[in-house]
């Protein structure tokens, strides 16, 4: 059985655009988040993109109102990439969270080692 260790807490935010290239962006938290995509992703595409003057004011509108996920949604239409955001879950283990002498007992300690009838 293995032992309980306290994982680190959650310290940011972070999306994945999916494309020919995934592109991965991180952030301190989701507010964050949202306006870095809106800012690089929307605020970012050539008018030429949307399929209609209407989405086009429609997105320049949400990104001066700042509604981020608003705009957001009207690039992912315009444009037919997907984004997975993942707010306030990343977590960064650190040498301090889990060292070589702690990760070595607990591999030990893990189910995988745990005798069975056919082992």
């Amino acid at each position: 059985m293995g032992s309980e260790r306290l994982a680190p807490e959650a310290i940011g935010a972070f999306a994945v655009v999916r494309g020919e290239e995934p592109r991965i962006f991180l952030a301190e938290n989701a507010t964050v988040i949202s306006r870095l995509l809106a800012l690089e992703l929307v605020a970012n595409e050539s008018p030429s993109t949307f399929s209609s003057q209407s989405q086009l004011v429609a997105t320049r509108a949400a990104l001066l109102e700042e509604r981020w996920a608003d705009a957001l949604l009207l690039w992912i239409s315009a444009t037919g990439l997907a984004v997975d955001v993942y707010p306030e879950t990343l977590t960064v283990w650190t040498e301090d969270d889990l060292d070589e002498e702690q990760a070595a007992f607990e591999i030990r300690m893990s189910p995988l080692f745990e005798e069975t009838e056919d082992s």
